[in-house]
């Protein structure tokens, strides 16, 4: 079984600042894993789906996400559907297997109303918020039992399909910057990269 506080050092060295949001995660994703009985992922294993956005408070939450689960940005084993929920599928390719992780609403609603977000909203930093704030509430979510704060689905079939990796590149015939060919656009007899293309509409 997978504990999420042997990743909270990690954590909290990749995410920069504590807060509850990051550890939330952490616990979160655990409890995703143990739930399909898999490994972090080294490669494309694990494939994660985030409900949350980029533009509202608890976003931190992904940062927990991807230190326990080693789906990443760079791996292109995560992504964001940004519908605001705080809430994820993390998807085991392998046994073509899921399960959906969120937090419970009730609990979710409460810790939008700690001493911390309202310090959040008041515009100060969360590096800046004092430890007698922040410690209290990070030591209880890394304490606290899963089944009082996440709502974790019965593991469900997903059928996945893996994409194949792009290593073919060619230069772009406008700006002269190398671009993997599946992103080069053929105009009037000339291959353009998506950002030049742009400039000519």
């Amino acid at each position: 079984m997978l504990d999420a506080k042997d990743f909270y050092e990690l954590g909290l060295r990749f995410h920069g600042h504590k807060c509850p949001a990051m550890p939330l995660g952490l616990r979160a994703a655990a409890a995703a894993m143990n739930a399909l009985g898999v490994e972090r992922s080294r490669d494309k294993e694990l494939v994660l789906i985030s409900e949350t956005g980029d533009d509202h408070a608890a976003g931190c939450f992904v940062d927990g996400l991807m230190t326990v689960t080693g789906c990443t940005f760079g791996k292109s084993n995560i992504r964001k559907t940004a519908v605001g929920k705080m809430a994820f599928t993390l998807i085991d390719t392998v046994a073509q297997k899921a399960v959906r992780v969120q937090l419970k609403p009730e609990f979710f609603g409460k810790m939008l109303q700690s001493p911390f977000v309202q310090q959040r909203r008041q515009g100060v930093l969360p590096q800046d918020i004092p430890a007698e704030i922040t410690d209290p509430l990070v030591e209880a979510v890394m304490k606290r039992p899963e089944e009082e704060f996440l709502i974790i689905s019965p593991v469900f079939d997903f059928p996945f399909e893996k994409g194949k990796g792009h290593f073919d590149t060619d230069l772009c015939d406008s700006c002269g910057e190398r671009v993997f060919t599946h992103k080069l656009q053929q105009v009037g007899g000339r291959k353009l990269c998506l950002p030049c293309l742009e400039k000519q509409k």
